[in-house]
């Protein structure tokens, strides 16, 4: 009898949490806009105040312009949700089969391309109006519609792998489906770091050997710290964007250390390993492995409650739906859970920026000059244009790394560097 106002109730939760992300954002740029003009020590050799005010507009005008695309899929939401389109939704699908498997089917594949339809003209504005004005845009219109178009097609082979298992275990194990879905999404996942740097990554990049002096020192550098590389390739980044970047791919044997061109233009090898002996130290720390079994246990912890829930017509008397659609509660579930799970963003935050302390200890104590690290970090900062002054309430609660000056503080304390 109360059930509609649990609907609404939820909907204020709701609109209460994204008002506090919007007010965070608005908070962010009003500390920008007061700090944004300083030159900080460490970068006044590196940045002069154009080059400062070009980053301070590059955030305002990416955050800005998040704001509208943020309002958008708010209003999507709301309307998918609590306007009834999902009722509708299922109905439409089940007048067109009473399969289950291919009701799972229909149903993903239409919502992710619905969403990646939506999402277009979002990432339009962004690749070829912001990233094209500031200098970061390298892609053409034509390689940028062949990388949806792949998307689009790994995607749909995925969701039709996932959601069909997925489904023939919950018709054939009524009682166990959560148990074997989540050790199937396991195993799959897992199965999927193996091939993606030999099917899924050369489908969108060309990968080449790194150069023999950079090779010979990251080689060096994995064999002294005891980890086992299989390749050290080098990325075409360029050919899209001029951000740089450097990382870790695959699992077991098929490790392997992947450089951005870009990367290669603007560092010295020094600063190259230096960079390379951070990403070692997160598989060292067994950083990876800490996130996966958290996230796995969590997820399975999840999944159980899920199987409980979607057994009753709970999700959709509080909704007031029509039928007790297994796809439509689902969804819903999945709305609520991402409100129940917000307040946990600042802690899932703050480990995240342990973990990066963590590998930047690592790579001061494995590279012979703790300076090549700093300059490597103020250069990334640089030539990504990387906001130096985030508000640090809106840093602690979202950051995954912590803010560059602090991070650099943190290097200098650790290895003893002293200011000039």
């Amino acid at each position: 009898m109360y059930y509609g106002y649990i609907k609404w109730i939820i909907l204020l939760i709701f609109l209460i949490i994204e008002s506090f992300n919007i007010f965070l954002k608005i908070l962010n740029l009003k500390y920008l806009r007061k700090k944004g003009k300083e030159v900080p020590p460490d970068f006044e050799s590196h940045i002069d105040e154009t080059l400062l005010s070009k980053t301070v507009d590059y955030t305002i005008e990416k955050t800005k312009f998040g704001f509208f695309d943020f309002a958008f899929d708010l209003i999507i939401i709301i309307i998918f949700i609590f306007g009834g389109i999902l009722d509708y939704f299922v109905g439409w699908i089940e007048s067109i089969t009473k399969n289950f498997i291919l009701q799972g089917i229909i149903f993903s594949l239409t919502l992710y391309y619905i969403s990646t339809l939506l999402s277009i003209p979002f990432s339009l504005y962004v690749d070829f109006k912001i990233e094209n004005k500031y200098g970061f845009n390298t892609t053409t219109p034509k390689l940028w519609a062949t990388d949806l178009f792949k998307s689009l097609i790994i995607s749909t082979i995925l969701i039709i792998i996932m959601v069909s298992v997925s489904c023939w275990l919950i018709v054939k194990l009524p009682s166990l489906w959560w148990l074997m879905v989540w050790l199937f999404t396991l195993l799959f996942s897992i199965f999927l770091m193996y091939i993606s740097p030999y099917i899924i990554e050369p489908l969108f990049n060309k990968f080449s050997p790194a150069p023999p002096q950079i090779e010979e020192k990251i080689k060096e550098l994995t064999e002294r710290v005891k980890i086992t590389v299989s390749k050290v390739m080098v990325m075409d980044a360029s050919k899209r964007s001029k951000h740089s970047n450097a990382y870790f791919t695959g699992i077991g044997k098929t490790k392997r250390i992947v450089l951005f061109d870009t990367l290669l233009s603007t560092m010295n090898p020094s600063e190259i390993i230096s960079i390379i002996a951070h990403e070692a130290g997160h598989w060292k720390k067994k950083h990876l492995l800490k996130r996966i079994v958290a996230t796995e246990l969590l997820s399975l912890a999840i999944i159980y409650l899920s199987y409980r829930i979607l057994e009753t017509p709970f999700l959709t008397s509080i909704f007031e739906y029509h039928n007790n659609n297994f796809f439509a509660k689902l969804v819903l579930l999945t709305f609520i859970f991402s409100i129940v799970f917000f307040p946990f963003t600042p802690l899932l935050s703050f480990l995240s920026r342990r973990h990066e302390t963590e590998a930047d200890n690592f790579a001061i104590s494995n590279i012979s000059n703790s300076q090549d690290y700093i300059n490597a970090l103020i250069k990334l900062s640089k030539d990504n244009l990387i906001n130096l002054h985030p508000h640090p309430f809106y840093a602690k609660f979202y950051y995954s790394h912590p803010p560059v000056l602090e991070r650099i503080e943190k290097i200098k304390r650790t290895a003893g560097v002293k200011d000039n």
